[in-house]
Formats: structure tokens, sequence, C-alpha cells
């Protein structure tokens, strides 16, 4: 498992003699064969700026930094691919903040690039290689000229375009899971926000978020237009290019009776943080099929620290999980993870609780994207053992039995016969 990095003009190499190290959190730790898998189509090889990349010499029994400007190296995963081990590296003294991207160990084996992870869900439908810029760019075309007065599909342009957002792009080619942002305002300040970053955060937000209020005519006009039409059809509110959905609860609710006026085909999903309990209460009313709350743990002080939620707690997104299950909403849980973090022996206890006491059906694993040294500082201290991201994701398999582990928003396996009535 030789040690992979990067020069200062970005090109990557193997060393020949230096073998490589992954990170659990703070801790440098060894990589174990059963941890590896051979690279994924559509992964990306990155290098770590103002790191050293470190690596284990077997003669001296030491760890090792690479001399002059010799970089770590990380793989950024397609969705569907848990990582389980950061890259192993140092910081520089004049380092600034990684930007944000969900950093994996990656190794040189066999003639072959691994990383350190695991395939939780079929990723087939969100293969990066399955949209192509063209296809993309014709989509797009296609859709703005049969409804070139909505805002939303103009705005879905540069999500699509630009950013390459797989959930947009579905929009555009009327098939599985498609986006559907309404909302500029938030209830959270969270640390690694992608649209946003609150003003004592260090480095800007990678996408721009919405910048007017949907009407519920436009609503409703997209989301008829997806749900009819679309494979597999599942509409979302709540995108990475918006704020929380449910502050537009009453428009939300509004847009889902007129749908459901028309149609019964396809499924409508909120991606929410669930703090606004009276608002998801309306939805679900409404008629909302699927929900996927996002969290980064069950324990107040690292949720706390991580959202810096505004008059709302882990306790509001429980209610509303519960209520929604209660409802018969097909709920999961948007589990923002990270190596020597989430696998902590407090954190695991306190999720297994969370998850059987509100019937959570789905655990959706999402790599946090976030500068490692950034996030560490901002949250808790470590207070119990680490066991390892196998070992917890087998810890959810056995003591959380009604619930899966996955990657991607699913639809209830009881309801399959709806796909395409």
């Amino acid at each position: 498992m030789n040690l992979v990095y990067a020069d200062k003009d970005g090109q990557i190499f193997d060393h020949p003699e230096l073998q490589a190290l992954g990170r659990n959190g703070e801790f440098l730790t060894d990589i174990y064969e059963e941890e590896l898998i051979p690279l994924p189509d559509g992964a990306t090889l990155v290098s770590l700026p103002g790191t050293r990349a470190l690596g284990y010499d077997p003669e001296s029994g030491k760890t090792l930094a690479l001399p002059g400007e010799a970089m770590a190296v990380g793989a950024l995963l397609p969705q569907g691919f848990t990582r389980l081990l950061l890259p192993g590296y140092a910081k520089r003294d004049d380092a600034e903040p990684m930007p944000l991207f969900g950093y994996t160990a990656v190794v040189w084996k066999d003639d072959a690039f691994y990383v350190a992870a695991e395939m939780v869900d079929d990723w087939t439908k969100w293969n990066p290689l399955n949209y192509t810029q063209e296809d993309t760019q014709q989509a797009v075309d296609a859709m703005i000229a049969k409804y070139p007065e909505n805002r939303i599909w103009q705005h879905l342009t540069t999500c699509a375009l630009h950013y390459e957002c797989l959930t947009s792009r579905n929009t555009f080619f009327g098939r599985w899971e498609g986006a559907l942002p309404v909302s500029s305002t938030c209830n959270a300040g969270c640390v690694g926000c992608i649209s946003e970053q609150p003003e004592d955060m260090p480095f800007p937000s990678p996408q721009v978020r919405m910048n007017f209020k949907p009407t519920v005519e436009e609503m409703v006009e997209l989301m008829l237009e997806h749900i009819q039409t679309a494979e597999n059809g599942i509409i979302s509110f709540g995108q990475g290019c918006e704020g929380e959905p449910s502050t537009r609860g009453v428009d939300i609710a509004e847009a889902i009776r007129r749908v459901r006026a028309v149609t019964d085909k396809g499924f409508i999903n909120i991606n929410t943080n669930a703090g606004l309990t009276d608002m998801i209460k309306l939805i679900t009313d409404a008629g909302l099929d699927l929900m996927r709350v996002s969290t980064i743990s069950a324990l107040d002080d690292h949720y706390n620290a991580y959202y810096r939620p505004r008059l709302y707690g882990v306790e509001n997104v429980g209610r509303s999980l519960k209520y929604a299950a209660d409802k018969g909403v097909y709920t999961s849980i948007n589990y923002l993870i990270f190596p020597g973090v989430t696998d902590r022996e407090e954190e695991i206890e306190a999720m297994v609780d969370f998850i059987n006491q509100n019937e959570v059906k789905l655990i959706q694993m999402r790599n946090l994207n976030i500068d490692p040294e950034l996030y560490l500082s901002k949250i808790p201290k470590q207070r119990g053992d680490l066991l390892g991201m196998k070992t917890m994701m087998e810890i959810f398999r056995q003591e959380c039995p009604n619930t899966v582990i996955g990657s991607f928003t699913h639809i209830p396996p009881d309801q399959m016969r709806r796909v395409n009535k």
C-alpha cells in the first residue's frame, strides 16, 4: 500500500518506499486490506493544499513527512460510497482552510489506486459519467423553451451546467429524483453550508444561494412536469442551492395539495433540517410521501456546534421525524459522517436511540465536506472510544433492525407499485 502524493504542480505519484497512512479524526492510523476498494468510476483524485504528505517507513518504523512541497492526496468519492478514513497528512503552519470537499484516504497497490471506503448503495443512477455536459445542455435548452417564464427552471440551469448537480440534471432529463429549490432563508448557520457561509467562517461558499421566492404556481408547474413523466419520479424540496425549505411550509403544503388534486403519480420528498416542527406537520398533512432529515449527531452539544440552529434543537428534529413516520411518511436521515467523530462510542449510542425512538427507516450515509481541522476545532472533544466506521455501520445494522443503510432517497418497498402508475 504505497503512499500517494502530489508535487507543487498537482502531478500525482506513488512513493516506492513509504507506506500509506490514514487518519481517523485527529489520529494517524494504519490502513488495512479489508478497508480498501478499487477507486470507483466517477471518483476524483485531488491534492490537499497546505499539507505535507505523511508515510510509514517500514525499515525505521517511523512516520515520515515528504520533503519540499510534496502534498497529500485524497479521493473525492461519488455518492453511494462511505469513506472509512481521511488521508494521512500534516497541515503546514501557513495553511489556509481546505475547500469544502470530503477527502478520503487513497493508496497505490497492485498497479492501481484504492480508497478506504465501502459501497453502501446502488449508485448506478448517480454515476457522474451518466451525465455528459452536451446532453445536459440539450436537456436544459428543451425545458427552458417549454417553460420560459418559470424562474425555478432558470435558476436550475446554473445548478445543472455550472455546479454539475446531478439532482438538478435529473429535473431537466425528466427522470428519477429531481430538484425543486424554493427558499432563500434558513433557520440554521451550518459550519459547512455550501450555499451561504456565516461571516465568521474563513472561506466562501462554493455555490450561490437562490435569491428569489418562487410562487406556488411555479412550484406546481415544475412538480407536475416531473412526477407525471419521470421514470421512478421523485420531486424533492430542499437542495444545496437554497436555505431551509420548510420556511416556505405554507406554500409547499398548498403546492402539494394542488398537485395531488391532479395526479397521484410519483413521490414528493422534502430534504430538511426538520427544526420547524409545526411546518413539517403542515407539509406532512398535505400529502408528503418521503422526508430526509439532515443531521450530524443526536447529541445536543455536537449538533448545536455544527448547525448553530435558531430556536430549535435535536428534540424538535426528533418530534418532526416521529410525527411524519406516524402519518405514513417514509423517513430517512441524511447523516453527515466523518471518520474519527461519527464512530465515537458516545455518538453511536445516541444515534441508535434516536433512530429507534423516531422510527427512521433509512440512514443515508453522506461524507461531510469540510476541512478536518476546522471541523474538529468546532465540535466537542471525544469522550468515548473510537470504534471505526465499519464497526459503526455493523452496530447500526444489528441495533436498528427496522432501518436500512444506504446513500440515496429510496422509494418505500411497499409502494413500488406506484412507480409509473
